[in-house]
């Protein structure tokens, strides 16, 4: 009897262990969710710079976009009124209209019309300064973007680097090394670093992309200089 008892009691202790395990093992509730906003504040004080970077990059590339956009825009039969103008000797109707277009082509027309009646190599001289100050103009505040490209992953690593060391600090005050501090300590921390290299990669993109308009209307200007310069070679009628 007492043997039974016993065996009863062992049986009784191993269901309760394998409960016990079951209930420790088994999940709490659902899965923790964590939103965009809260994972950004998770960053820490340096995600404010990181925020005026971003408003900074998208600022200057709209603004620029907006600005090399608008010098782009050429009429397409802006050169042949030009031509018509000029081969008919009315030299202030063909002045008239340059001055009248606002884009960069348009502005090196309306100098080198200023300069009809000088040598052919005075002229060109004259458009490629002016050529040279509307590529200025175009590539204004584009340093910007590049300098964000560079800065904001810059930023984000610094950011990284002081949150491990204040991690690190805290666990060797606290000796809390448990598996789950430091990958929670890890994640929060690299979120700085995700932050400014996405910040970066916009930046670069839009600098690349903003680079490839200004070519297109460099390639334009230089279209409508050679065009002009052809049309000042052929007899006047």
């Amino acid at each position: 009897m007492i043997a039974l008892l016993l065996q009863i009691q062992d049986t009784a202790g191993r269901m309760g262990d394998s409960l016990s395990r079951m209930a420790i093992n088994a999940p709490s509730g659902p899965p923790q969710k964590i939103s965009l906003v809260d994972l950004l504040v998770k960053g820490g004080v340096l995600m404010v710079p990181l925020g005026v970077l971003s408003l900074i990059t998208v600022f200057v590339f709209v603004e620029r976009y907006i600005a090399i956009k608008k010098a782009s825009r050429i009429e397409e039969n802006f050169m042949n009124m030009i031509r018509d103008h000029i081969t008919n000797g009315n030299v202030s109707a063909a002045r008239s209209l340059a001055k009248n277009t606002n884009n960069p082509a348009a502005r090196m027309i309306e100098k080198g019309i200023q300069r009809i009646g000088k040598p052919i190599d005075a002229i060109e001289k004259s458009m490629e300064n002016v050529g040279k100050l509307e590529l200025y103009k175009m590539e204004r505040n584009m340093v910007i973007l590049s300098l964000m490209a560079a800065v904001a992953p810059m930023v984000g690593f610094l950011g990284t680097i002081a949150g491990m060391i204040e991690m690190f600090f805290n666990i060797s005050i606290t000796s809390d090394i448990t598996l789950g501090t430091i990958a929670g300590g890890i994640y929060v921390k690299m979120i700085t670093s995700a932050t400014g290299l996405i910040i970066g990669v916009c930046a670069y993109v839009g600098y690349s992309y903003l680079n490839t308009q200004i070519n297109k209307v460099v390639n334009k200007m230089e279209s409508a200089s050679s065009e002009f310069i052809d049309i000042l070679q052929e007899p006047i009628r």
